[in-house]
């Protein structure tokens, strides 16, 4: 993480200019959910992977701490004390003990509530950009403790990468494999799905008699992604929440359905959904599905992602 150093290059210093921190969205190659803790937690065992869909946090200093916004989700999203942007900037100040004053925007892509970790991903975006504006040279680990307490998704998206998740998600493992672009396509949906819903939702299908057969370990995907073959890794995806996502938006099936028409080695439900994603052989490949999905309107819009991306980074 870059850091802005004191005269005497020992501490670090505030930084004088407007700080800007890319952060990008994350999908779930594998989600296995295991029972409710009494924790009010699942427990998970999930291969995180940062995808190239951004949203940017800019920092500057101010006397009070504000936050404005352009673009996806203007004027839905609030801005007030419940958002985690202004959560985070909190947390931060509280662990460092010092004022939190900050102008922070928001330049949003990130669909809301579309299962692609958007406000987790702008959490750790903060918790970037206000280290490095205040000056606390916080190191990543010590950031990712704070992030754990505001959300599970939030430490992986201060990495990024493709990584191993455990607990509620928030213990974070990298996994190792020779670099790899995977090619994916990205069909966002009209409208958000509320994830604690959504695992309400799948918790009633469990207590159904005809509950959907849970995933097992994540060994297999880990072993897909090291054989760096497309296909191989299309047979091992999997996502324990996609029969709940089903069941409270039964259309995402026709979105399924018309990925793999349109010619997707495999598709699946992004985390809690609503966001379908479609993993491709080749960038070419990815953009004729995403293509072909627009032409067929089963969803707001269709776009091409490379993973996987590093985590929030100055720029």
């Amino acid at each position: 993480m870059t850091e802005a150093w004191g005269p005497d290059d020992d501490e670090p210093r505030p930084h004088s200019g407007p700080v800007r921190v890319r952060v990008p969205a994350k999908i779930n190659l594998h989600l296995g959910v295991g029972p409710l803790r009494p924790d009010g937690y699942h427990e998970l065992n999930t291969v995180y992977h940062a995808i190239s869909l951004f949203d940017e946090i800019t920092a500057r200093h101010g006397d009070t701490l504000t936050l404005t916004m352009e673009g996806e989700g203007t004027g839905e999203l609030a801005l007030d004390e419940t958002n985690l942007i202004i959560r985070a900037a909190r947390a931060l100040a509280a662990r460092a003990r010092v004022p939190a004053y900050a102008r922070l925007h928001l330049r949003k892509s990130i669909p809301l509530a579309g299962g692609l970790a958007g406000g987790s991903a702008d959490a750790a975006a903060t918790l970037i950009a206000c280290d490095l504006l205040w000056g606390l040279g916080l190191g990543r680990d010590e950031l990712a403790d704070v992030g754990a307490q505001l959300g599970s998704d939030v430490p992986f998206l201060l990495y990024g990468g493709t990584a191993l998740g455990t607990g509620h998600g928030e213990a974070v493992s990298p996994i190792l494999a020779r670099p790899t672009t995977w090619h994916w396509v990205v069909a966002i949906a009209d409208g958000g799905l509320s994830t604690p819903a959504v695992y309400r939702e799948l918790d009633t299908l469990r207590d159904s008699s005809w509950p959907p057969a849970p995933l097992d370990s994540a060994d297999r995907l880990m072993a897909a992604l090291r054989q760096r073959d497309p296909e191989v890794l299309a047979a091992a995806l999997g996502n324990d929440l996609q029969p709940a996502a089903l069941a409270l938006r039964p259309q995402l099936a026709d979105v399924l359905k018309a990925g793999t028409e349109a010619g997707a080695l495999t598709g699946l439900v992004s985390g809690s959904g609503p966001t379908c994603v479609f993993l491709a052989a080749t960038a070419a490949h990815a953009q004729e599905i995403a293509g072909r999905l627009t032409a067929a309107g089963v969803c707001r819009a269709a776009v091409t992602a490379r993973g996987p991306q590093p985590g929030a980074r100055v720029i």
